[in-house]
């Protein structure tokens, strides 16, 4: 086998999101670094049945910076109805056979 194709394969620290270690071995790192980890199965939803938002490099920011001014509740849309003026009013013709009545 040869020794410079297979990557160094050493002992690491893992830390788990509530502070506890443990070791493994990996090839991350070099040996005796820390693995900080962000979600494991103490926080992951998958095994705690409850959504958390982990905002990693500020996309949940940057998102909701984005969009802020978009909302779909109705009643905001029904709170500031928009005052036309009766001549302005377009009567809508909903079906064709009217249509041809007036013609």
């Amino acid at each position: 086998m040869k020794d410079s194709t297979h990557p160094d394969y050493h002992q690491i620290t893992v830390v788990m999101t509530d502070g506890t270690e443990f070791l493994t071995r990996s090839t991350y790192g070099k040996e005796g670094d820390k693995l900080h980890l962000d979600i494991d199965s103490k926080t992951h939803p998958a095994w705690t049945g409850t959504h958390r938002m982990v905002d990693r490099g500020g996309q949940l920011a940057k998102f909701n910076k984005r969009f802020a001014g978009i909302s779909g509740k109705k009643e905001e849309a029904d709170a500031a109805p928009v005052a036309v003026a009766s001549s302005e009013k377009i009567k809508l013709t909903t079906t064709a056979s009217s249509a041809k009545k007036k013609a």
